[in-house]
C-alpha cells in the first residue's frame, strides 16, 4: 500500500501532540521578566520537547520520501512511535510540577527513549517491507546514528536516580546529534 494516509495521520497526531505541548505552557503570573523566570524550566523542557517530537516529524517524512510502499508491520510500528511521542506532554507537565524530580527526569527520557525504539521499528518495518536492497536499507547503512540515540537513552535513563542534570545533558546530546542534517537520506534521494 502507499504511504500517504499514514504520512498524514502522523502529520495530524504530532501536530495536536505540539498543540498539547504549548496549550500546558503556564502564563507567568505577573508582567516582570522575573515572572517569566519562574516559567523557565517549563519553557526548557517545552523547547526541548518541541525540537524533539519537530526532529521526529522532518525525519519521518525522509523515511517515506524514500521508500513510500508500505505494509501492517509498518503501520503498527508508526503507532507504536505516534503512542509515545503522544506522552510528551504529560511527561513534559510532571516535570514542571515536580521541578524535575528524579523520577520525572527518568520518565521523560524513558518516554524519548521508546520514542527512538518506535522510530528505530519503523525504519525496520520500512525496510522489511522494501528489501534490504531499498534506497532507505542504503542510507542508514549500519545506522550509527539511531544504534547510538538508542544507547545515548539507555545510559540516561539510570544515570537521572544519580545526576538528573547529566541525564539532561544527554538527552540534549540526543537532539544535537539529530539535529544536524543527515546526509545520508539526500545521498539516495529520488531523482
Amino acid at each position: 500500500m502507499n504511504s500517504k494516509r499514514l504520512e498524514a495521520f502522523t502529520d495530524g497526531v504530532i501536530a495536536i501532540i505540539i498543540t498539547i505541548m504549548v496549550l500546558e505552557l503556564k502564563v507567568p503570573s505577573g508582567g516582570s521578566l522575573a515572572d517569566l523566570a519562574q516559567c523557565l524550566p517549563l519553557l526548557i523542557a517545552y523547547l526541548l520537547s518541541f525540537v524533539n517530537v519537530g526532529l521526529y516529524w522532518n525525519n519521518h517524512h525522509h523515511l517515506f520520501q524514500l521508500n513510500p510502499r508500505i505494509d501492517g508491520r509498518v503501520l503498527w510500528a508508526n503507532l507504536f512511535l505516534l503512542f509515545w511521542l503522544s506522552l510528551v506532554p504529560f511527561v513534559i507537565r510532571w516535570l514542571d510540577e515536580s521541578a524535575w524530580s528524579t523520577g520525572a527526569t527518568a520518565a521523560y527520557g524513558m518516554v524519548l527513549g521508546a520514542a527512538a525504539i518506535g522510530y528505530f521499528l519503523t525504519e525496520r518495518a520500512i525496510i522489511a517491507c522494501n528489501g534490504a536492497g531499498s534506497r532507505l536499507a542504503r542510507a542508514l547503512g549500519m545506522d550509527w546514528k539511531g544504534w547510538g540515540t538508542l544507547a545515548i537513552y539507555g545510559a540516561a535513563i539510570p544515570l537521572s536516580f544519580v545526576s538528573r542534570w547529566l541525564a539532561v545533558a544527554l538527552y540534549v546530546l540526543v537532539v544535537a546529534l539529530w539535529f544536524v542534517p543527515d546526509r545520508r537520506f539526500a545521498r539516495v534521494a529520488l531523482p
